[in-house]
């Protein structure tokens, strides 16, 4: 056993900028005016700011995930394999029980649990559940089984089974979003787990460059390396539209259109491209991060050490203010119990515009700020409670 090691700040911070992001697309989907008409990043129907807008949330899920596989490797610092597996399977099997209940619930306010989407909270827990297994192996062997499954897991993009059973169920789960109808319930495998449990496998694996031993000129290198070569090699597959991603590229009417269409990757489930695209970059701020931060750091960083709380905390919250809005609007709140999905959520006369969108999202992170803050002291002055490290 170790002492609990000193927090790596560069992490902190950029999880805290894409969770602080990922608020963002969520206020967009409760208060945009028309918001659920069209996807975002639908080229036929989107415009710049409205594309773009969505699209920099992509950057959340995937550095969500890949950072959960490195800690897991900083938390084996201090902890024997049978301890680290224990707490991942135990973690992974709470998220799931979050995501089923308290997300959904903080989703659609459904009681009756009408519909019930498998989505990032989901795909954290079953993601953590079989690294609790993939940790008994060599680092090296990790690394290998997330290559392969990020590399790979495209080839399985014609594999579909159409039908409502627990088979293909479970196929969707694994690789297909899918909706399902079970029990008189729905259910959609939003985010399929088999690419979620390759990007936590090699996030663990990096894990390997903050070793106690590793210099951090030597880590910054390395860091700038992988991601520099994740980029080059998101631009090459992409510009030859001949693997990695169902969605194509095409010219389209402008340049801004072309990139647009050119970074339009397929997020459910993750492509090979999708992947690049958002973990290469992450990669290079890690690298240019490897430094002592600033003042400036200190109030993403409080978000960044508390990323389960926020997440937690901002669908709440986003929910109740659109539902005071709605009440201030003269429209009929029960329109906030949503039983079919977010996309159903169209109140007659209520939304607003993009600029508004990002006024509210503004005010969200401002009122999150002092619980972060809070809680995010509370942990650092109570490490002895067990519990906390499953918030």
């Amino acid at each position: 056993m170790t002492s609990t090691p000193k927090r790596i700040e560069s992490i902190d911070l950029l999880r805290g900028i894409v969770i602080i992001i990922m608020a963002l697309d969520h206020v967009r989907g409760y208060f945009l005016a028309g918001g659920h008409d069209f996807n975002p990043t639908d080229l036929d129907k989107t415009y710049p700011a409205l594309f773009f807008t969505r699209w920099i949330t992509h950057f959340c899920a995937p550095v969500f995930v890949f950072l959960a596989g490195t800690s897991a490797s900083l938390i084996s610092q201090r902890k024997s394999k049978s301890e680290l597996s224990r707490f991942l399977f135990t973690r992974g099997l709470w998220l799931v029980f979050v995501e089923l209940v308290i997300v959904n619930f903080g989703w659609f306010f459904d009681p009756n649990f009408t519909f019930n989407p498998l989505q990032v909270i989901w795909a954290l827990g079953i993601s953590m559940i079989a690294l609790s297994v993939l940790i008994y192996l060599p680092r090296y062997m990790i690394l290998i089984i997330g290559l392969l499954i990020l590399f790979g897991h495209n080839l399985l993009d014609g594999l579909v089974l159409e039908e409502n059973s627990f088979k293909a169920f479970l196929w969707a789960a694994l690789h297909e979003p899918m909706r399902f109808e079970f029990i008189g319930r729905g259910f959609s495998t939003n985010y399929p787990v088999l690419p979620w449990i390759g990007i936590m496998s090699l996030g663990y694996s990096l894990g390997s460059l903050y070793a106690k031993d590793v210099m951090p000129a030597l880590r910054r290198k390395y860091l700038l390396i992988i991601g520099s070569t994740a980029v080059l090699l998101f631009i090459a597959l992409r510009a030859s539209n001949l693997y990695g991603d169902q969605s194509k590229w095409e010219e389209q009417k402008d340049g801004l259109f072309t990139l647009m269409s050119f970074i339009n990757t397929t997020k459910y489930p993750p492509s090979l491209l999708y992947s690049l695209m958002t973990l290469g970059p992450s990669l290079i701020f890690l690298g240019l991060m490897e430094k002592p931060l600033g003042s400036w750091s200190k109030p993403i960083l409080h978000f960044g050490r508390v990323p389960m709380f926020f997440y937690l905390v901002h669908l709440y919250l986003i929910h109740l203010l659109a539902t005071a809005a709605l009440v201030i609007a003269g429209i009929d709140w029960h329109q906030t119990i949503i039983t079919r999905g977010l996309r159903n959520f169209r109140p007659e006369g209520f939304g607003f515009s993009l600029p508004v969108i990002y006024f509210i999202w503004a005010f969200v992170i401002l009122i999150l700020y002092p619980l972060c803050k809070w809680y995010d002291k509370y942990k650092t002055s109570h490490k002895e409670k067990w519990w906390l490290s499953y918030l």
